[in-house]
């Protein structure tokens, strides 16, 4: 396409003209009051849902703007645009609505749940490169040779403009509100809801949050400039962005009043407590928003009304699964643990009968007999047990070894620091 333009160059009024433009097209998510999450973290916490959305993000705002602005000309040729998921599946959605031809490509790292849904709603997918600014280029090559309009998922001015549209909403929602915690990708989310919240309520916080491992906004902001910055893999694929968007960047950088970088632990226990409390699957980067009241850096929000923006849904089930067992371990709440007890009938059945007095849950329990050593009389298991915290797995220890099982040192999962 491009509707880029340059400079200071998206403003409060092409915002509200976005929300009249995709009105009926886009839903309006509820922002609701947890009061759950507010015990967790101190302060008086409202979600915004943006994961309900029709295809999981908040990034449907955008891509219908900007699709909504193309030329007739545009509109019959078809649009192509390089995207993880939740830009690729909103455009193919919307594209899909408006009788448009739409190109992804997405990144070999990009989540097969996005790729396949991507497909199902009618798009050509292609895959290729690393990372985003790799699947770029061969859209920008398909730009060339097919004469595509690319619509770019976080540096365009329309679709700043339509991602502007959930800061007026917040502000309708919580007129009261101290501060609202957003995700960093590429960084515009953040502009645009910068830019309305600014313009009406310049008191009100602006706070950015992206991951350790793709802190592209912040390494701009050390710099004074975008530039692309080495990555690593990271459970908010959607943030992981080597390069904020320079029209973003500049349109942010004067709006944001800080930017926080959360680890993978942090991020981890965010999906499972919005889970657990919220009655929400939320994706690593929607997530990213609640992982940033577990840092210190934001214990000055305590008392304070803060709403989390919470982007975006759309996690593989295999990598939701694996992510709350491990979240539910370093939580302490899922304990692993080698015993030897006694391979005479009634052994087994001894060791399940001492847990289940405690009140603990066993998971999973697996025999070692071939490496458990010499005394055939005896047999060494590993076993998964689900406890209440950390101390009713040491109450559980201490059971097991007054019953005369002899408990090995227990598994603890590497933990960066306490969170949540």
């Amino acid at each position: 396409m491009s509707t880029a333009r340059s400079g200071e160059d998206v403003t409060l009024d092409d915002i509200v003209a976005a929300r009249g433009r995709i009105a009926g097209g886009v839903e309006r998510t509820a922002c609701v009051h947890s009061p759950a999450l507010s015990r967790l973290t101190g302060c008086e916490v409202f979600v915004k849902l943006e994961y309900q959305q029709r295809t999981g993000s908040f990034k449907e705002r955008g891509a219908r703007n900007a699709l909504l602005q193309l030329s007739e000309a545009s509109r019959a040729g078809g649009v192509v645009a390089a995207s993880a998921g939740n830009h690729a599946l909103a455009l193919a959605w919307h594209a899909r609505d408006l009788g448009i031809p739409v190109t992804v490509v997405m990144p070999k790292v990009a989540p097969l749940v996005k790729q396949a849904r991507c497909r199902e709603l009618g798009a050509r997918v292609l895959i290729h490169g690393a990372n985003i600014a790799e699947a770029k280029d061969l859209a920008d090559k398909l730009v060339a040779d097919e004469g595509l309009a690319y619509v770019h998922g976080f540096n365009d001015a329309a679709i700043i403009a339509g991602a502007g549209t959930v800061g007026l909403e917040v502000l309708e929602e919580v007129p009261d509100l101290d501060a609202v915690i957003v995700p960093i990708g590429g960084g515009g989310l953040i502009a645009g809801v910068g830019i309305a919240v600014k313009a009406l309520r310049p008191e009100v916080g602006v706070i950015g949050v992206e991951p350790k491992r793709a802190a592209s906004f912040l390494s701009a902001l050390a710099d004074g400039a975008p530039h692309r910055i080495k990555m690593e893999p990271t459970l908010a694929d959607g943030l992981a962005v080597p390069e904020v968007g320079k029209r973003a960047f500049e349109l942010a950088r004067t709006r944001v009043d800080r930017v926080v970088a959360v680890d993978e632990e942090a991020i981890s226990l965010a999906i499972l407590r919005l889970v657990e409390m919220q009655h929400g699957v939320v994706e690593g980067a929607g997530a990213s928003a609640l992982a940033a009241l577990f840092t210190d850096e934001l214990k000055d929000l305590a008392g304070k009304k803060v709403v989390l923006l919470l982007c975006g849904g759309n996690i593989d089930p295999l990598v939701l699964a694996r992510v709350i067992e491990h979240s539910l371990a370093v939580d302490g709440r899922l304990v692993q643990f080698d015993a030897t007890i006694s391979d005479r009938p009634g052994g087994l059945a001894d060791l399940a009968a001492t847990i289940a007095a405690t009140g603990a849950s066993v998971q999973d329990i697996r025999h070692e007999r071939v490496f458990g050593g010499p005394d055939i009389s005896r047999v060494r298991v590993a076993c998964v047990v689900e406890v209440r915290d950390s101390r009713h797995a040491d109450e559980l220890q201490e059971a097991l070894r007054s019953h005369g099982v002899i408990v090995h040192e227990r598994v603890r999962p590497h933990r960066e620091r306490p969170h949540g």
